[in-house]
């Protein structure tokens, strides 16, 4: 039987979903509802503190050294919601006293002004969904924000958090490089320790995919693709904040800690409508996912508790390759003999050597393993070659 807690232990933290968005931006396939009727809060506090004591009893007696509040946008939750929610947390974990806790949020002046109260319920980092600073760009990504809304929005923050981020959209529908490099400056004198740079993609059962399809979003090609994320890995090295992941840049120690316990393959408990979770138990590591509708969930956890809807326990070669996915997206790569512990074989030194060959992998002088600056644009097929 393997033992109830992991070796080669990355930290435990904890997932909050917040389901509920003003709009529904029209490349997101998060899990994420418009509902203009209002949202009954005490009952949805009620149910999360409900799921909360179920996860525990699964994993109890853990630390909490992160919690993040996603979705959705959490910063339509009362400050009061986030509150009772931390609470309960507290209540059936420890968290550790420097634990970061975040909360998404979206730059609207309305939301904005309420982080001076989610800073006293217990907030201590924000991400803010800004995007991107160019005005009809803002508007062709269903954005509700200004430009200036947005910039007000990142000095409210910088005011109330130590410690902020906010996530732009590169690779936008004609954006030269030119644009793109005059617009990360400007954003890096705006978010001097963290920003989150995605390169936008086309995600099924989206708007933007049926645009797509119909030809009438055109998005940059392969090369201009490659020359914008070449120019994003440039400008943020110059600026001090190098990627320590494919699409997240920080100074060193402001990296985002609850991420870098997914990459590094940690336990973290699925809170909410549509999260994910992977706790250790008796059985193993098992991937949890619960009810995305926010009704049926509500209902599912009044009835039983919890909204868990999937419950997998992982074979070693699954754990093997999540944690070969997750660990290889980060710049300090990882160590090898974790992933022969858990595939119950080494890394076939011939595909090690071919990779390195070909400067997309890099052999560290401390053993561990990590992806070449060249090699992330080709992630994917790395990740397939050393798994295979």
């Amino acid at each position: 039987m393997k033992p109830a807690q992991p070796p080669f232990d990355a930290g435990f933290g904890v997932y909050v979903h917040w389901p509920f968005c003003q709009a529904k931006c029209p490349y997101c396939d998060f899990n994420s509802h418009v509902r203009r009727g209002g949202i009954d809060e005490a009952r949805f506090v009620a149910a999360f503190a409900r799921e909360i004591d179920h996860m525990a009893s699964l994993a109890p007696a853990r630390q909490v050294s992160s919690i993040f509040f996603g979705g959705g946008t959490p910063s339509l939750m009362k400050p009061e919601t986030v509150g009772a929610i931390l609470e309960a947390i507290g209540a059936h974990w420890s968290v550790t006293p420097d634990c970061e806790i975040t909360l998404e949020a979206n730059p609207t002046s309305v939301e904005a002004g309420r982080f001076a109260g989610y800073r006293a319920a217990g907030i201590n980092r924000v991400s803010l969904g800004v995007q991107s600073l160019v005005e009809p760009d803002l508007k062709a990504l269903g954005r509700l924000h200004s430009v200036g809304e947005a910039l007000v929005a990142v000095s409210i923050a910088a005011k109330h958090f130590q410690r902020f981020s906010f996530d732009l959209i590169y690779a936008r529908p004609g954006q030269t490089v030119a644009d793109w490099r005059e617009e990360l400056i400007e954003a890096l004198a705006h978010a001097p320790t963290h920003l989150s740079l995605y390169q936008l993609t086309i995600e099924p059962d989206t708007p933007f995919k049926a645009l797509h399809e119909a030809g009438k979003l055109v998005i940059p090609d392969h090369d201009l693709a490659r020359d914008l994320y070449e120019a994003t890995q440039e400008i943020c090295d110059k600026y001090g904040m190098p990627a320590y992941e494919v699409s997240n840049h920080a100074r060193p120690g402001d990296e985002c800690r609850h991420n870098l316990l997914y990459w590094r393959y940690g336990e973290y408990a699925g809170i909410g409508p549509g999260a994910h979770g992977r706790l250790f138990t008796e059985r193993g590591r098992r991937a949890l996912v619960t009810e995305r509708s926010p009704e049926a969930w509500l209902d599912y956890v009044e009835r039983d508790g919890h909204g868990i809807v999937g419950d997998e326990t992982l074979s070693n070669e699954n754990e093997a390759d999540e944690f070969l996915l997750m660990g290889l997206r980060l710049r300090e790569g990882i160590d090898p003999k974790r992933f022969a512990l858990l595939k119950g074989k080494a890394f076939d030194a011939r595909r090690i050597a071919a990779l390195s060959e070909e400067g997309l992998i890099e052999p560290c002088n401390d053993g561990r393993l990590r992806v070449s600056r060249e090699g992330f644009p080709v992630l994917d097929a790395i990740v397939a070659d050393l798994a295979a």
